[in-house]
């Protein structure tokens, strides 16, 4: 995770009997390809992790078109979000209200824009020394049923009732 560009079937010795890494095609779908996208650097990240995606630099953050170089210290700062620490000390520069709001989780954590870089190199070091997923627990505890946020379909005899209820309602108001 240094910015180079690595290529795990091309970059590691390897003799004719070990196993070949894993081949990818990175299909982005609808997303936008510009130079510097989210999705490059997650196949970035992918590459790194050892899969073989067929890749150039040309469309890494950190890619100059006109003079055709690839600068990997750029997409180092990208990856242990440099761009994100010079947007903090930006805005608190120029909005302190602004700041509070926008960051005030990482205030809370304790967290500065000097901080980031560390943050990021103890998460990837943290991910080598144990790059097995962890179950996350589940936050609705086992029998019960989560919290529904849309209202539950009525029955066809629900919806017959409803309907009936507001005709007996709209009968007794213009009788009286």
């Amino acid at each position: 995770t240094d910015g180079e560009d690595y290529n795990v079937f091309e970059d590691q010795e390897r003799d004719d009997e070990a196993r070949n890494p894993f081949r990818c095609v990175l299909d982005v779908g609808l997303a936008r390809t510009s130079t510097g996208a989210r999705i490059f650097s997650v196949m970035k990240g992918a590459c790194d992790g050892g899969l073989d995606i067929p890749h150039s630099t040309s469309r890494l953050a950190g890619y100059d078109s006109e003079t055709k170089s690839f600068s990997a210290e750029t997409l180092r700062n990208y990856l242990f979000g440099g761009n994100v620490a010079e947007y903090m000390r930006s805005l608190q520069e120029e909005s302190e209200e602004k700041y509070k709001r926008q960051f005030s989780r990482y205030i809370a954590a304790g967290i500065g824009a000097d901080d980031i870089e560390k943050l990021y190199e103890s998460t990837h070091s943290a991910i080598r020394q144990n790059p097995a997923a962890q179950k996350k627990t589940p936050s609705v505890p086992k029998g019960e049923k989560p919290k529904r946020y849309n209202q539950q379909r009525l029955s066809y005899a629900q919806r017959k009732d409803k309907i009936r209820q507001k005709l007996a309602s709209a009968a007794k108001k213009k009788s009286q």
